[in-house]
This record gives C-alpha cells, sequence and structure tokens, in this order.
C-alpha cells in the first residue's frame, strides 16, 4: 500500500502549482506516494502544465470552479495511500518535511490529523494552527489568555511528546489525515466553499474520539493568499462567512447570530480605520479607498439576517 496520497486543489496558480510539485519530487528521500492535483476549471495554462511536465501526476479535472472542499473531496475516493495529505499549490516542501509528517502519524496512533509549521516567504512562522471560532475567540483578551492557559497546560503535560502539540485545528495549507480517521468521520463538509473546512474536520475528528497534533519540525513555506489574492473581496466574504457557518452548526444560531454582529461591529471599524484592518496587514498594496470599499461591501452582507447570510453566494 502506498504511504502517501498527496492532494492538491488548484486554481490558475500554474507557475505556483510547479514549485510546490517539484518540492514534492524533490525530496532525496520519503514515504511512497501518489499525487493527484484537482484543477479548479483553471483559465491559466495549469493543466496543460500539468501534463506536460507531470505526467505521472494523476489529473483531475472539474468543468467548474467546485471550491477547497468539494475539489478535496473530488480526490478522496481515488486516494490509496495510507495517509491522504492536502496540500495548497502555493506551498514549497522542505527536505524532510513528508517523512516527518507521515513518521508522526505513524508514531501517534491517536491522532487523526497532523499539521506542519508553515512559513512565510523570508523564513519567518506563519499561523498553522489556532483555537475553534467563536465569540470568545473573536475578543482579543479572551482569545489571547485561552491561548496562554493552552500553552500553559500543554508544557505541565509531562508525558507530551516534545516533537508534537495538540491544537484545535491545524491549516488545510499542509494536513495530513489518516485514512482510518477519514473513513470513520467522513469527507470535508462541502457547505464550508472556501476557509474553515479543515478548522469543521479538526473539529469533527476531536468530538469522535481523535487527537490534532501540529508538528513543529515539519517545515512548509505558504506563498499565502497567492490564490485569494487573485479575488480578494470574495475571499474575505467567504472567510467571515464560513466563520459562522462553522458557528451556527456546532453551537447553534444565537451563538452564530452573535458572532455575525460581532463582525459586522468589526467590519464597521476597520471601514472606518482602514489602516488597523486586517486586509491592511495581508494585502500592503491596496489603499484605503479599496480598503474601505471592501469593508462596506462586507458590512451589507453581515447586515443580513442570519439564514439569509449562510446562504448568500458570491461571483
Amino acid at each position: 500500500m502506498t504511504d502517501l496520497s498527496i492532494v492538491i486543489v488548484n486554481w490558475n496558480t500554474s507557475a505556483l502549482l510547479k514549485g510546490c510539485l517539484r518540492s514534492i519530487y524533490g525530496q532525496s528521500d520519503g514515504p511512497s506516494l501518489e499525487v493527484l492535483v484537482v484543477d479548479n476549471a483553471s483559465s491559466d495554462d495549469s493543466v496543460a502544465m500539468v501534463r506536460r511536465e507531470f505526467g505521472h501526476v494523476r489529473l483531475i479535472e472539474s468543468p467548474t470552479n467546485l471550491g477547497f472542499a468539494s475539489g478535496n473531496n473530488l480526490a478522496f475516493p481515488l486516494a490509496e495511500g495510507a495517509h491522504v495529505l492536502l496540500l495548497n499549490p502555493d506551498t514549497v516542501l522542505t527536505e524532510g518535511s513528508l517523512s516527518t509528517l507521515v513518521g508522526m502519524a505513524q508514531a501517534h496512533p491517536k491522532a487523526a490529523i497532523v499539521g506542519a509549521q508553515l512559513l512565510n516567504a523570508d523564513g519567518s512562522l506563519q499561523a498553522s494552527f489556532g483555537i475553534y471560532p467563536s465569540v470568545w475567540s473573536e475578543i482579543p483578551l479572551v482569545k489571547g489568555l485561552a491561548e496562554r492557559i493552552a500553552l500553559l497546560r500543554l508544557g505541565r503535560n509531562r508525558d507530551a511528546d516534545p516533537s508534537v502539540r495538540p491544537v484545535d485545528w491545524v491549516s488545510g495549507a499542509c494536513l495530513l489525515i489518516r485514512q482510518e480517521a477519514l473513513r470513520a468521520i467522513g469527507p470535508l463538509d462541502e457547505s464550508y466553499w472556501l476557509y474553515t473546512e479543515e478548522t469543521d474536520w479538526c473539529y469533527r475528528a476531536r468530538r469522535a474520539g481523535w487527537e490534532v497534533l501540529l508538528v513543529p519540525s515539519a517545515r512548509v513555506y505558504h506563498l499565502a493568499r497567492a490564490s485569494s489574492g487573485q479575488r480578494f473581496v470574495f475571499s474575505m466574504l467567504h472567510f467571515y462567512q464560513s466563520r459562522v457557518r462553522f458557528a451556527r452548526k456546532h453551537y447553534g444560531a444565537a451563538h452564530a447570530a452573535a458572532l455575525q454582529r460581532l463582525y459586522l461591529l468589526k467590519a464597521l471599524m476597520w471601514q472606518r480605520q482602514p489602516e488597523r484592518s486586517p486586509l491592511h496587514k495581508a494585502y500592503a498594496d491596496l489603499s484605503d479607498e479599496q480598503i474601505r470599499k471592501a469593508y462596506g461591501t462586507l458590512r451589507r452582507a453581515l447586515a443580513s439576517p442570519l439564514t439569509t447570510y449562510l446562504e448568500s453566494s458570491w461571483s
């Protein structure tokens, strides 16, 4: 049996996908693997590039853009590996990272999911895990306290393996799940079109009695927002909707509505102070006027009733 099936969902990132695939096949030693690329109706030369330069990759062409969850789910029935790795096309693996992830999964049989430590292009650490979305996690003081308590709890656990860190969720940019767990908890929830689907997966795994681990020694460069930057307003709208969807699914309508209102207040604040907004930090090339316009769009979406908001779609 193959050790590892790598699934990459691609949309118009041909050059980045090429770099990602080269980093996979450039590993000097590692698990036996297969690579499946799901192309979400790219309009660039992604498909032609894969066929031309990586003929051994299994290419799955979708006639429409299915989003992240549905794209991955399309490949899962074809994945033959004992483990399945979700990998963004805008990632570059460091030497030995695949071996480390598979090895840690094998060493921790209770772990359904293990994730890598992501790096920015300059080698600095990138956020690779977090706590579950909720009203409380959006309040800075409460969030900071919760994270510090979690770290203290981990530090006091003398039996904890220092090479791994139990966390709520790990980033789907590089996330390994064992086939046994995938069969037990099921595929990604396709109601999440973009973002938070991996958080939901991790939540379901932990509810089923599995562990979710971050492996700091498995390092992967993630050129974040390479795809989302193509349509930053579209991506932002889906980001907040998916977090409210998570709250609705797991905490109920009242909590989700409260989270929606909190995001509405934040959107108003960021529209008035674009220099303090997440968009300003994420996309340094955006003007203040572009940021104000984006948050105006977000405000209008968030002002809808909860059910209407969760049923909204954007193109």
